[in-house]
């Protein structure tokens, strides 16, 4: 069962560590731990961009080979999984600590701990819920899932939590991954569905910030079906506390796709998930009593 912990950015020992990506993201890592006090190594594939970090006391590796030796503490943000393997090709890992905080799918994170791990390195999944703004600025909410080796995450909390907040959601690698990718799945869902609704407005006598508060505050109410609806998972019984049941919902969809029509938007963000409805429904009629939890099941492969 995945474990959360939340630290918070406290005063840290000096702790020195190594970063190879120098990316917005990266860049911003690298303030933030340098502003912590952090003895800092860093490499880049354009070392140019060093150079800033340079200035502020950052040591600059020539190589990765170089980096990677100054440093028990690897910290890795680079452009995609295909880099690091790049990178960190014929590098001597043993006794190494790899914090991966590239961007991955959960099996290319479980397959890149293998990778580490069988070069005598320990390894932590880092998922960064945050844009480089928000690194190193505690107000703005920051956070890293994190997932791999326990031990290696309870000996660097303290420095990891220096740029961004921590949550260690589990042993398996990839879960890191899995939990990043779930959240910002939801997020261009709810993205979708503010397209569709500035669409609708785009040629009317409505101006769109008339229409943001209004929008943004129905999102936030709509916010509890979130826990509602992982209820209804756990409990295995899709009608617990159904307001709007599935049948009902399925009936007014076709006022939604007549309204695109009439607009002259096209409904192509909306019937995938109307299609769903219908196919839950269509299954069983019995269905119909329950909330929309049940697409949930026909999504699974």
């Amino acid at each position: 069962m995945a474990e959360n912990t939340v630290d918070t950015v406290s005063t840290t020992p000096a702790t020195p560590l190594t970063l190879l990506g120098l990316g917005a993201m990266g860049a911003a890592l690298a303030e933030a731990w340098l502003t912590a006090g952090h003895p800092l190594t860093v490499w880049n594939r354009t070392a140019a961009r060093a150079e800033p970090l340079a200035a502020r006391g950052a040591a600059v590796a020539a190589t990765v080979a170089e980096a990677v030796a100054a440093n028990r503490l690897l910290v890795v943000c680079l452009l995609d999984d295909a880099s690091v393997a790049e990178a960190l090709d014929g590098v001597d890992l043993t006794g190494k600590d790899v914090v991966n905080l590239v961007t991955s799918t959960p099996g290319q994170a479980r397959a890149r701990a293998a990778w580490v791990t069988g070069r005598g390195a320990r390894y932590l999944d880092g998922g960064i819920m945050a844009v480089p703004p928000m690194i190193g600025v505690p107000a703005a909410g920051p956070y890293v899932f994190y997932s791999g080796s326990r031990e290696l995450f309870e000996e660097h909390r303290t420095v990891l939590a220096a740029p961004a907040d921590t949550r260690y959601v589990g042993a398996d690698a990839g879960f890191a991954a899995l939990h990043d990718v779930a959240l910002l799945s939801a997020m261009y869902g709810m993205f979708a569905g503010v397209a569709h609704a500035y669409a609708l407005i785009r040629d009317e006598d409505v101006a769109p910030s008339a229409l943001a508060p209004l929008l943004g505050s129905w999102l936030t109410a709509m916010t509890g079906s979130v826990a509602a609806t992982a209820a209804q998972l756990e409990a295995g019984d899709y009608t617990l506390g159904v307001v709007s049941d599935l049948a009902m919902q399925v009936a007014g969809t076709p006022t939604f796709l007549r309204t695109a029509e009439e607009q002259g938007v096209s409904p192509e963000l909306l019937t995938p998930y109307f299609a769903l409805m219908r196919r839950r429904l269509e299954a069983d009629r019995a269905n119909g009593a329950e909330d929309l939890t049940g697409v949930i099941d026909l999504l699974r492969r």
